[in-house]
């Protein structure tokens, strides 16, 4: 029992994926730049986006953004600008 009443703790942790790759969290609201830094990306050069199974469009976030992580949600990196050779 916690011995703040209003308090549940988060016992599971919600399944998502990042580039394909599986992760899970117990903290369901968390910045776009530490969704990234958990796949070991870097925020300077990547931005986080999330696909919309219905639609097939990708929400993109920003770095300080907050996402909501539901289960099963499926996250890619966006990379902010590539080399022009």
């Amino acid at each position: 029992m916690s011995d703040r009443p209003n308090v549940t703790p988060m016992s599971q942790e919600v399944p998502f994926t990042i580039d394909g790759q599986p992760f899970a969290t117990s903290e369901r609201r968390q910045e776009a730049a530490a969704l990234l830094r958990l796949a070991g990306l870097d925020p300077v050069r990547y931005d986080l986006g999330e696909l919309d199974g219905q639609s097939g469009q990708t929400k993109r976030f920003k770095d300080d953004e907050v996402v909501t992580v539901r289960p099963g949600a499926r996250f890619v990196s966006i990379r902010q600008a590539a080399d022009v050779a």
